[in-house]
């Protein structure tokens, strides 16, 4: 592609999301669904960040790798994003594992998800290609990112977050010199290398990379023929660049999306039950850590066609229909129950009497009767029997749910119907 003067970067590039993975910490939420499928926010996915993200920052054209129990994701994607016009030169291609390349192998890791696709990136014409995770809640603008790129000629620039180092060991980490090139790459270091100048912080792969399409073209094709590669970007492309080529840390403090409201840049990887339930209940906060309210720059998702929320009873003697400090999404009905510090995605129910503080609910949740429920995540479509306390006994938790270390527990049907047939 030839580009025009003044014409932006992002309109020279492609969005490559990598959303194949199960997320297995996220236990019996991605039993039928992956990770990057799995709801957030009210109303969201977790993918939509990542697509939103592009869609903002420019990028038209965008591919969405898929391997795991495709199917939720691949619905969402159909029905959320189908507003892409080839005749205004928008693409979106879903790339499901298709044994395209040979009919015994499946994606083989994070590069051979893009390398089984260079006919279809070749088709896009695009100068440049970002590869996404598709499972992180963040805010970013890509095309501060390509300009970096462009400006410093790297071979791949890396996405990365300022973290502490105590909590770097978590992570990839980038070793940088005085000019933010990248001199070392380490994988979960027990001593993890510092930023120049800052002894207490350390950068961490965001796994956001920014390549010339030639550049990884030939990259990919190279490490196809290599036997003894896993085929991943963090594990063999990035390395090798860092070894022989020019690869270049990227802020993610100089590319963060905020109104001003936000104390410091957003970013978490929901990937535990702990942390997924956290990064929902802090969108309960007075002065939430993200955002979501920026008109300017939306997180797209599907947008389904239901009714407002309602509030009903208003009774002495605690029936009372009323939500405080939480976010009530679409077609739920809080009817005579108290709703606390919680997040109740599209067309949740909760009845008389019942009581909710800091729950996460995902769609179609029906509360019974009496309910008492604190500190849990409650699958889709799942119905909650009167009465029923959790929150309050951890043993008793743990016998029949499962609860997590932080002390949150998850809820699914499976789980409510053996809770059930032993209780009869």
């Amino acid at each position: 592609m030839k580009a025009r003067p003044n014409q932006r970067l992002s309109s020279q590039a492609m969005a490559f999301v990598l959303a194949g993975g199960r997320g297995s910490r996220l236990k019996e939420l991605t039993d039928r669904r992956a990770k990057p499928a799995v709801y957030f926010g009210g109303k969201t996915r977790i993918i939509d960040f990542a697509l939103s993200n592009a869609l903002n920052s420019g990028v038209r054209k965008m591919a969405i790798a898929t391997q795991y129990k495709a199917h939720s994701l691949i619905r969402h994607m159909q029905r959320g994003w189908n507003f892409f016009r080839a005749e205004r030169n928008e693409y979106l291609d879903i790339l499901p594992a298709s044994q395209r390349v040979d009919e015994s192998k499946w994606y083989l890791g994070t590069a051979d998800a893009v390398a089984q696709n260079i006919d279809i990136v070749d088709s896009y014409g695009v100068k440049y290609v970002i590869i996404l995770a598709g499972d992180h809640i963040y805010k970013m603008d890509y095309e501060i990112m390509l300009v970096q790129h462009v400006a410093t000629g790297a071979d791949v620039t890396i996405g990365c977050l300022t973290v502490p180092k105590a909590e770097a060991t978590a992570f990839g980490v980038m070793h940088v010199d005085v000019d933010g090139r990248i001199t070392d790459f380490l994988e979960k270091p027990k001593d993890p290398p510092t930023i120049p100048g800052d002894p207490a912080h350390s950068l961490a792969s965001m796994g956001i990379y920014v390549f010339n399409w030639d550049f990884l073209r030939d990259l990919l094709l190279k490490d196809a023929e290599d036997p003894n590669s896993s085929h991943d970007f963090g594990n063999d492309l990035i390395p090798d660049i860092v070894k022989n080529g020019k690869a270049m840390a990227h802020r993610f403090s100089e590319s963060c999306v905020t109104t001003g409201l936000e104390d410091e840049p957003y970013w978490r990887d929901v990937g535990t039950i702990d942390a997924f339930w956290q990064a929902n209940i802090d969108l309960t906060d007075f002065v939430p850590k993200l955002d979501i309210y920026d008109n300017s720059w939306p997180i797209w998702t599907y947008a389904e066609l239901v009714p407002p929320a309602k509030f009903i009873h208003d009774e002495d003697g605690g029936r009372r229909g009323y939500a405080v400090s939480s976010l009530v999404s679409g077609d739920c009905i809080v009817s005579g129950s108290e709703v606390r510090n919680s997040l109740l995605f599209t067309g949740c129910r909760t009845h008389s009497w019942a009581s909710l503080d800091h729950v996460v609910a995902l769609p179609q949740v029906d509360v019974g009767r009496r309910a008492e429920l604190s500190h849990c995540v409650i699958d889709r479509g799942v119905k909650i029997p009167e009465g029923l306390v959790i929150g309050k006994d951890p043993e008793e938790d743990a016998k029949w749910f499962r609860r997590s270390e932080g002390g949150v527990v998850l809820i699914t049907q499976d789980m409510i119907d053996r809770w059930s047939r032993a209780k009869l």
